[in-house]
């Protein structure tokens, strides 16, 4: 008998360690949560003296966004860019206008919270349309680049791109600057990966960018100039206190922390520990070695998502997982950087750890699509 060929076998990939991973920042999450606010639900009528107030919700999110993630996970990410039957729609594009319609709702009839109005309530149930918005941007720009990849290196298709974004961006802006700045990284840095012409996106965009924050923060709304105050005056402004607070903690954590459920800041020091402010809370139970392993954990998550991005069956696919590497990644850095004085005071979560529902389902579902891309994957 002639020499027999060898048969190739093809299996599809699962990055298990990026679940597995995803799934331990969670738990982490869950017990920062408990911690950092256990005592302020515990000593409040309006939480009903429960210390597990915070905790319980959290968790009951995290574990819908977990089935979330695994369902999403197991679905082609492709079927996102084919036509709806009966209505001939694209998903992607759907789901553009929703967000844009859900934002258009927030400034119509969004609850307000801490003098903030970013959400949207029916009953007791609350999210904030800004966090859809996020993975409503990545898999738009996505889409558009997808479709005509040789016209993102041009000025004409990086025009065309701003003016779809826009809108979305715009709306996000009047509720809430910090978001709209995160949003608007994302989508250039999306389309600086896929183009040719890096320098389309480095200058044109920044210039853009900068100027438009620039002439928002002195014209717009005046609390935002206050920020730039706050931040150069720490120590002596009145409003300054909690970002102060929170340096104190960082301080006090030393090498290895004072123990878990053992911070002294969070009794009322820093209202809201357990929200933007839970590094601090970190640094202080866990200390610098706390800390350390949790920025590590991060960059192990990016590391793992930018291999499935580079090993994408298809540019849809990469671009997708670029735009969640980039949200994961921005988010990180300006959470660590209010935190420690680094930038001013913004209201930026950190990703899978801070208090917020929405924040964490919708963060859970969007690695579904990442899983989904690796499921994609084919190796011999």
């Amino acid at each position: 008998m002639g020499a027999s060929r060898r048969s190739v076998r093809r299996q599809s990939y699962y990055d298990y360690s990026m679940l597995i991973l995803i799934i331990f920042i969670v738990a982490f999450g869950l017990v920062m949560v408990y911690s950092a606010s256990s005592y302020r639900a515990q000593i409040s009528e309006k939480f009903n003296y429960d210390a597990a107030y915070f905790l319980k919700r959290q968790a009951i999110s995290a574990m819908l966004g977990v089935v979330a993630m695994l369902a999403v996970s197991k679905v082609d990410y492709k079927l996102l860019i084919k036509p709806l039957p009966f209505i001939k729609i694209v998903p992607v594009v759907a789901l553009y206008f929703i967000s844009i319609i859900l934002q258009i709702v927030v400034l119509v009839a969004g609850t307000e919270v801490n003098g903030a109005k970013r959400w949207i309530g029916v009953g007791s149930f609350s999210f904030q349309p800004s966090e859809i918005t996020k993975i409503a941007i990545i898999l738009f720009v996505a889409y558009i680049i997808y479709k005509k990849p040789v016209a993102v290196g041009k000025v004409s298709g990086m025009i065309r791109i701003c003016a779809y974004m826009a809108i979305p961006i715009g709306l996000v802006a009047k509720e809430n600057l910090s978001t709209a700045i995160i949003l608007a990284v994302i989508m250039i840095g999306v389309c600086f990966v896929a183009s040719k012409n890096k320098w389309i996106y480095i200058l044109i965009p920044t210039v853009a960018l900068g100027l438009l924050v620039a002439l928002y923060i002195n014209f717009g709304d005046g609390f935002r100039m206050e920020r730039f105050e706050i931040w150069k005056n720490i120590e002596t402004h009145e409003q300054g206190s909690q970002i102060l607070q929170g340096m104190y903690a960082i301080a006090s954590g030393g090498m290895f922390g004072t123990g878990l459920g053992q911070s002294m800041q969070k009794l009322g020091f820093i209202p809201e520990s357990h929200n933007d402010m839970i590094f601090t809370i970190i640094c202080e139970e866990l200390g610098l070695v706390g800390a350390i392993v949790v920025v590590i954990l991060f960059v192990m998550l990016i590391w793992r998502i930018y291999n499935v991005a580079m090993s994408a069956p298809d540019l849809y696919g990469g671009l997708i997982c670029t735009g969640v590497m980039i949200q994961i990644a921005v988010q990180v850095i300006l959470n660590i950087c209010v935190v420690t004085n680094t930038l001013p005071s913004t209201g930026v979560a950190l990703p899978f750890i801070s208090y917020g529902g929405t924040s964490i389902a919708i963060l859970l579902a969007e690695m579904g699509l990442v899983l989904s891309v690796s499921n994609r994957i084919e190796v011999r």
